[in-house]
């Protein structure tokens, strides 16, 4: 069954990256000249999704101004004929039908997905959490729905990560299927470096079938005190097994500022109108480091 609906769970207080994330949602900070949260959509579209759940918090609205029309910035540009600024802001608007939820409280990744359960309905869905973006040739979500309609097992989308970072991620048991792929049986959310089960962690992608909601309703709350995505996934993995795909984009963390620092240095090497000044830039400062 292809994949049409998504949900961006983009609920998070951004502490990781205060103070820039006090009055600005983490997910509008820029990567050179569009909001992170851009990339994501992008991504999610890309990928053949049409309708997208966007679940944000309190002082988020700038994210679903940044999705509508600005009439007089429209106006604006089309009177000083300013052709392609006006295409690129248009376009945003028809990127997909965008809908957005409050998730009232601040409970964890699980209960803004829970958010999403009308939303979804009885269809698979993807999710694309708010604080990853992958920049790549083919949208990493694509891969993942590719593998859920190869081998009907919900998904998640992988890395081998370090010592360092796995402890602060989650820990995943698998057995290599074939190249990229792998069977997922068991999982465990920020683990110690001793009951790792090894260094796959779930990186900000998968897609899950509609029964994650009811396992979600029935599952304790976790780390922090609030309801893990990681949780209920695990039971899935445990009870039926799930598919881990190693996607083939970079992937950025949006959360933490050398994430955003990377990710403003990648893209800007490939964009059009910085990536010769900048290459120039970043030479200079090698030779003077």
């Amino acid at each position: 069954m292809k994949i049409k609906k998504a949900i961006i769970p983009a609920a998070g207080l951004g502490t990781r990256v205060l103070p820039a994330s006090k009055a600005i949602p983490k997910e509008m900070l820029p990567i050179v000249d569009k909001p992170a949260i851009q990339y994501i959509v992008e991504e999610a579209v890309k990928a053949g999704i049409t309708d997208i759940l966007i679940i944000t918090n309190r002082g988020k609205g700038a994210i679903e101004d940044h999705f509508d029309h600005s009439i007089e910035l429209e106006g604006m540009l089309k009177t000083k004929a300013k052709k392609k600024q006006f295409e690129e802001i248009t376009s945003v608007t028809q990127l997909a039908n965008i809908y957005f939820i409050r998730q009232k409280e601040t409970r964890g990744l699980g209960d803004a997905v829970l958010r999403a359960k009308e939303f979804v309905g009885d269809e698979p869905f993807a999710v694309l959490y708010g604080d990853d973006v992958i920049i790549g040739e083919i949208p990493a979500i694509g891969e993942l729905c590719e593998a859920y309609e190869k081998y009907g097992k919900n998904v998640v989308g992988i890395k081998e990560v370090t010592d360092e970072q796995v402890v602060k991620y989650c820990s995943l048991k698998v057995e290599k299927k074939e190249e990229n792929v792998f069977d997922v049986s068991d999982m465990i959310e920020k683990p110690s470096i001793y009951n790792k089960f090894s260094n796959y962690s779930i990186l900000g992608r998968c897609v899950l079938d509609s029964r994650i909601f009811e396992i979600l309703e029935n599952t304790p709350l976790g780390v922090g005190n609030e309801l893990q995505l990681t949780d209920a996934m695990k039971t899935v993995a445990r009870k039926e097994g799930m598919t881990g795909v190693v996607f083939s984009g970079e992937r950025h963390d949006m959360g933490n500022k050398f994430g955003m620092l990377k990710a403003n240095i990648d893209v800007g090497l490939t964009h059009p109108e910085t990536k010769n000044e900048l290459k120039a830039y970043i030479k200079k400062l090698a030779e003077e480091i």
